[in-house]
Formats: C-alpha cells, structure tokens, sequence
C-alpha cells in the first residue's frame, strides 16, 4: 500500500478518535454535575436537620428562661413589674384630732377630723393621694359669747392632692414626708338650745339649733410627717400616724365671712392598703 492511498485511512482513524474523546469527556462532565448536586442535596438535609435538632433543643430553654423572668417579675415588690395598673392603686381611711396655732387660737379650738383618700404609686418610693378630709372644731368661749350666742362650731372639708414619698420603702417602719394643696370650705355657726319635740316618746326636750352662720371657700396648703408599720407580710397594708401643719386662706378678721386666715395642726392615725 502506498503512502498516498493510506492518507484518507488515517484521516478516518483521526476523526474517529476526536468524536470518542468528545464523547467520553461530556460523560464524564455530566457524572461529576450529578455527583455534585447529590452532594449539595446531602449536605443541605443534614444542614436542615442539624437545625431543627438545635431549635428543638433551644424552645425548652427559650422557655425556660421566660418562665423565669416572668416568675422574676411577679416576685418583685408591689407588683410593678406587672403590667395590670390596678396593682398601682392605693388607699387610705383614718382619723385624729386638730389644734389651733399662733393667732388663731381666739377664733378656733380643739376638734376632731376624718380623712379618706386613694391615689396611685408610681413606685414603692413615690405616692400622689387625692384625699378627703372633714374637720369638726370648736369655737371659743370668748368669741361664741361676742356673737350674742350660747355655742358654736366651725366645720372645714377639704379635697386635696398629695404627693407622698417614702424613705425607707423596703423597711417595716418606714418614714415618710407629704404635703400638697387644693379645695376648701369653712362654715362657722353658732348655736343656742330651743325646745323640740321628740315624736317618738312625744316628749319635750332641747337642741342646739344653728341661728347664725357664714361660710368661705378658699384654697389652702399642708405639709406633714408620718410614721408607717407594715400589718403582714405584704407591702399592701400598712397603719399610718402623722401630723401635718394646715393653712387655709379664709378671710381677714372684721368681713362678713371670715375670722383671719385659719391654721391647723391636725394629727391622724389610719390605715394604708
């Protein structure tokens, strides 16, 4: 065989084994495409798994760690850490005495008071009461016997706004300051005995009747101190004694409504809750 009759044999030879490797190599490139992408499935389910496992390990933590700092919160005094604001209120009912001061001895004497109140904490430190208080005094001998009069008496209610703060809240006995200001009214009567009659017996008998009388409405201030002891083991009840200095703007000596302006000393004892 010649040369030149053996060129198209090799020719076909040639081509022959270029389409086999071009063959083979695209086989081989779509076995390690597959191969890839199982391993990519592989890896990214154990990724999955892995992370569900976590989280189911994580949930009973998580709760455990809100149920504590829910349990921390209810265990905090008066209950601020809760978010029901009813555990902010408070309130107050009590009872004492009043003593005139200074120059108002003449035109006032000593009597009897009734204060209620309820108000809101914004911590255990810190209390602003909104309080009602009735005064119930008598009225010299001097000044009732001026008036042409055989008694007397002056009566003072008030509705005030009063902030007040503790200084040793977590205590049992603890301290404390108040003072505020706000509405009140004054009315000063005098009296004498006249006969009534009594329906239940039908008997004759004698009562103080107002027969004169004026009456103020001013503003006015207090500032006191107190003295608290916790009741229980709660920080909830509390009994309370304080005194306070009283003033009120009523009007000056020689109108027709006035005796000068009044100063109290009123002392109180009660109940906190």
């Amino acid at each position: 065989m010649s040369f030149l009759s053996a060129v198209p044999l090799m020719r076909r030879a040639t081509y022959r084994i270029i389409s086999s490797v071009f063959v083979l190599s695209m086989v081989a490139g779509i076995s390690a495409t597959a191969q890839g992408q199982a391993s990519n499935v592989h890896d990214n389910f154990a990724s999955s798994a892995q992370g569900i496992a976590d989280d189911e390990t994580a949930a009973p933590v998580a709760l455990a760690a809100a149920s504590g700092a829910g349990a921390a919160g209810q265990s905090g005094g008066y209950g601020y850490h809760d978010h029901n604001w009813t555990s902010h209120l408070t309130g107050e009912a009590g009872a004492g005495f009043n003593a005139p001061i200074g120059n108002d001895k003449p035109f006032i004497t000593w009597g009897g008071n009734f204060t209620v109140g309820g108000g809101y904490k914004f911590s255990n430190r810190i209390h602003v009461m909104a309080e009602y208080q009735f005064m119930d005094d008598k009225l010299p001998g001097s000044l009732i016997a001026d008036a042409g009069a055989q008694g007397g008496h002056a009566h003072i209610w008030s509705l005030t706004l009063d902030p007040v703060i503790y200084l040793f809240p977590k205590r049992k006995n603890d301290v404390y300051v108040t003072g505020g200001g706000g509405f009140y009214r004054k009315v000063t009567s005098f009296t004498d005995p006249e006969e009534v009659e009594e329906c239940v017996f039908c008997e004759t008998g004698t009562e103080n009747v107002v027969v004169s009388h004026f009456s103020s409405n001013q503003g006015g201030v207090n500032l006191g101190v107190g003295f608290t002891h916790k009741l229980g083991e709660g920080d909830n009840m509390r009994a309370f004694a304080e005194v306070r200095y009283l003033w009120i703007d009523t009007p000056q000596v020689g109108t027709t409504d006035g005796l000068g302006r009044t100063g109290l000393i009123p002392a109180t004892i009660g109940v906190r809750f």
